[in-house]
């Protein structure tokens, strides 16, 4: 997504020059999601693609809520939306929008269709209207398309009343029932749903559809551009119907983009929900979901993912980007803004059977080589550490060279040690690693005779805490979830692993939700904003060290 140019800028740089449509004014655009489900990245590249054109050409950008289906939506979905689009950095002004702002105005409007004789009430449910919808080679059908522009504004006008049940009728627009475009052969405007509105509560008995009432939401805004993905690109005639019959001088812009395709992951709202509602994860925050609050759970910055929207660039062809990018992304901002830590995942002791009982050391040691004003730290070093477990082995196998009987390592920031032997219990399970030191060695300098190969973290045993750490992969096990026919077969039964009891230096018990390190050797981590408490310390993995990633288009 360049800020300097793609082919929706110059669109609108042709729309405002002196022969443009909309010469002399200021651009408009808008983010309008449906508060049914939480916003995923999909959401943000959309959402970044209206805000940066705003931002682009000195325009005003609006937060609005198309609330049209009380049936599916919820004010904690709205209170999710709000927080993840600030948490963006989207700045929408003080005011959010609402598509039941308009309504009334959109209840007008459809009296005006009913009195030009292009709306009428049709009695087919929505099994009968589906059933005679046609085919390329029939057309739809309709036995209540000729009724009297009279007895239409009657029976809308009950239907606003809640005279008749749930299903019975609907309005429709008379457009086309010939059309190869399906969106065409009279589509519903107005379906009769007395369900309670999280906003104007019992007063409508019907609600609009969200075809008829996004665009009067367009005009009544004073929209100029309406940017959406591609795939609302066969609504695009009836969005332009609708703008064109409603007898407004404003007519916006209409311009459709690539919607995101992520490998090992789904998109749909309605997948994401029956994930939910299934269990197969803990809710819609889950670190494991593409959604924006899951991401930033998992630990995603907001510039991680702006980046990753700027890389995979605007366009209208449909392509799938891997996962890795993303990751690479959150990658390269981590690199410059966590501090490193020292945290062991698996811990075994180590005890230095040559260093004093009792003696206790402090190094400095850097929280960050890529950010000078993150300063030093000092960690505490004595006779008993915890070392990774995986950083030992009772024989040395090629291409291994860390600790085993006779191996030297060295020991980060500190000294070099020699593995002298080890204890295990009586299942074979290593229970503590014996070393001997070299105080010689201390600040980098070698031990003579000999080539270290290996550096390794460590912790004092009596200067850390123990902390949860949960590592997540992919939620399914193949690229593309819905290759089989339905995509719960492909769900990932390992995609979350939780390890207790591991190692992190004491100072981190005061850090913040949601504040980022990089466990040295292990990954990038966050303390988890929603499950962790003081005391009960939980970090989510969220990207390793290395990756590679490409995009395929």
């Amino acid at each position: 997504m360049s800020e300097t140019g793609n082919f929706i800028y110059s669109k609108i740089e042709e729309d405002i020059s002196p022969s443009g449509r909309f010469f002399g004014k200021k651009i408009h655009t808008r983010f309008p999601p449906e508060p049914n489900g939480f916003l995923h990245i999909g959401h943000a590249k959309a959402m970044y693609i209206s805000y940066l054109s705003a931002k682009k050409f000195d325009g005003f950008f609006n937060l609005r809520m198309d609330d049209t289906n009380p049936s599916k939506e919820d004010s904690s979905f709205i209170e999710s939306i709000i927080e993840d689009v600030k948490w963006l950095g989207i700045d929408f002004g003080d005011k959010i929008y609402y598509a039941s702002d308009y309504f009334e105005a959109m209840y007008q409007n459809a009296i005006n269709l009913i009195n030009k004789g292009l709306a009428y009430v049709c009695d087919l449910t929505a099994e009968e209207t589906k059933k005679f919808r046609g085919d390329l080679q029939n057309p739809a059908v309709s036995p209540f398309r000729d009724r009297s522009i009279e007895e239409n504004l009657d029976l809308f006008q009950r239907m606003r009343a809640g005279e008749f049940e749930d299903g019975s009728k609907t309005l429709r627009a008379k457009i086309d029932l010939f059309s190869g475009n399906f969106n065409l052969r009279d589509p519903v405007l107005y379906r009769i749903m007395k369900k309670n509105h999280h906003r104007t509560g019992n007063l409508w008995p019907i609600y609009p559809m969200y075809d008829y009432a996004h665009p009067i939401e367009d005009v009544l805004e004073g929209i100029t551009h309406s940017l959406c993905s591609i795939e609302f690109g066969d609504h695009k005639p009836l969005y332009d119907w609708v703008v064109e019959h409603i007898d407004s001088e404003h007519k916006p812009r209409r311009i459709e983009f690539s919607r995101l395709n992520l490998d090992h992951t789904v998109m749909s709202k309605r997948k994401l929900k029956l994930l939910v509602d299934k269990g197969i994860v803990s809710g819609w925050d889950d670190p494991r979901m593409p959604t924006i609050s899951g991401l930033r759970r998992r630990g995603f910055t907001p510039d991680s993912i702006k980046s990753f929207c700027q890389k995979i660039g605007i366009s209208k062809s449909v392509g799938t980007v891997e996962y890795q990018l993303l990751e690479s992304c959150l990658r390269d901002d981590l690199n410059l803004k966590a501090n490193r830590v020292m945290a062991v995942l698996n811990p075994v002791k180590l005890v230095i059977e040559n260093y004093p009982e009792g003696k206790e050391e402090e190094f400095e040691i850097e929280n960050n080589p890529n950010d000078e004003s993150a300063g030093n730290r000092k960690i505490s070093f004595g006779r008993v550490l915890y070392v990774e477990r995986a950083d030992f082995m009772k024989e040395k196998t090629k291409g291994f060279f860390r600790l085993f009987p006779g191996s030297t390592v060295r020991l980060k920031s500190a000294y070099a040690v020699t593995c002298t032997g080890y204890k295990e219990d009586k299942n074979g399970n290593v229970t503590e690693i014996n070393c001997k030191y070299h105080p010689e060695t201390f600040g980098g300098k070698n031990l003579e005779g000999v080539k270290i190969k290996s550096t390794i973290h460590w912790l004092n045993v009596n200067h850390c805490i123990d902390i949860q750490v949960n590592l997540y992969d992919s939620l399914f096990t193949c690229d593309n979830p819905d290759e089989s026919g339905d995509f719960l077969n492909n769900i990932n039964e390992n995609s979350l692993e939780v390890l207790e009891n591991c190692k992190i230096e004491d100072f981190v018990k005061n850090c913040s939700p949601g504040e980022h390190f990089q466990f040295l050797r292990n990954g990038y981590f966050c303390l988890d904003s929603s499950k962790s408490a003081k005391g009960n310390l939980i970090f989510n993995k969220s990207v390793s060290l290395k990756s590679s990633y490409k995009v395929s288009r």
